[in-house]
Parts: C-alpha cells; sequence; structure tokens
C-alpha cells in the first residue's frame, strides 16, 4: 500500500506491493497525527472493500482512495471527513453495494459516533485533571460564558465559550 500525502489536510491510498510506503509531495511535509488518523480510515475502508470485493471476483488494482478533512474553526480538530472512492474497473451497477460495504468499516463506524477517551499516569500520582469543556455542547446560546480549562501542567487557563 501506498499513502501519498497530497496536502496539509489530505491523503490518497493506493494499493502496491512490498512494503507500506508513506510519501509527501515535497520534503517538508510531515505526516502529521491528522493524515494518521485519515490512513486508518482509509485503510479500514479499503480493507473492508477489498474483502467485498474478493467475495465478488473483483480486482482492487485500479481503487483509489482519497481522504480529506475539513477543520474546526479556530480549533485544532476535526470537523468532517470526506472519503472519495475511485475505482475505474468497478462496475456502475456494482457501485451503490460498494458504497454501502464502505460505510461497514470498522474505523468509520467508530469515529461515526461519540466515545470515550481516557488518559491516565503510570507510576505517579498526578493531580486530577478533567476534560475540556466540549465547545460542541455550548452551540446555539446567544450568552458567551468565561470557563476555566484545566492546562497539561494542572493550573486552569480561563477562556470564552461562544
Amino acid at each position: 500500500m501506498k499513502i501519498t500525502l497530497t496536502g496539509e489536510e489530505s491523503l490518497r491510498l493506493e494499493p502496491m506491493s512490498g512494503p507500506l510506503t508513506i510519501e509527501a509531495q515535497s520534503h517538508d511535509q510531515s505526516y502529521s497525527p491528522f493524515h494518521m488518523l485519515g490512513s486508518s480510515l482509509g485503510m479500514s475502508t479499503f480493507s473492508v472493500l477489498q474483502s467485498w470485493a474478493a467475495n465478488k471476483n473483483l480486482a482492487v488494482d485500479d481503487l483509489r482512495i482519497d481522504v480529506s478533512w475539513i477543520f474546526v474553526e479556530a480549533q485544532h480538530r476535526i470537523a468532517s471527513i470526506n472519503i472519495k472512492l475511485d475505482w475505474p474497473s468497478l462496475s456502475a451497477e456494482l457501485w451503490p453495494r460498494a458504497i454501502r460495504a464502505a460505510h461497514l468499516c470498522g474505523v468509520h463506524q467508530t469515529l461515526a459516533r461519540p466515545f470515550a477517551i481516557s488518559v491516565t499516569a503510570v507510576g505517579a500520582e498526578s493531580p486530577s485533571i478533567e476534560a475540556p469543556l466540549d465547545l460542541e455542547s455550548t452551540r446555539g446560546t446567544s450568552r458567551s460564558t468565561t470557563t476555566a480549562v484545566p492546562q497539561a501542567d494542572g493550573q486552569p487557563k480561563a477562556t470564552s465559550a461562544p
């Protein structure tokens, strides 16, 4: 499999024999954690489609998967992810089934639903720090509030919620 970073907010997966390779269009582009997340979603989607295609005796040699994402404005998190399948050899009548199969991807299903993430310390007593306020829960409110958001050092930092 070859993963090509096509931008700061996009990548392409293409089947290749041999080891997994990750390429960038320039030497100064890095493989960010968001590229890793997009790669995970793309690889999982490819795996599901490859299994589906094998059951139908279809080749996946020309399947390309483009994954792109959009960030939430003024925040360092993703608002939405788009997966574009490019599979020239797939017949038109099989596309709806292929797209349905792609939606069954385990990573897709995980990211599509809320789930808990916890962070713990090993071998050390650490102060209790709660997760930052979920800014999505403040949408639709017309008043501005100030909230103390815990930082990595345990000290609160005041922020204004919309």
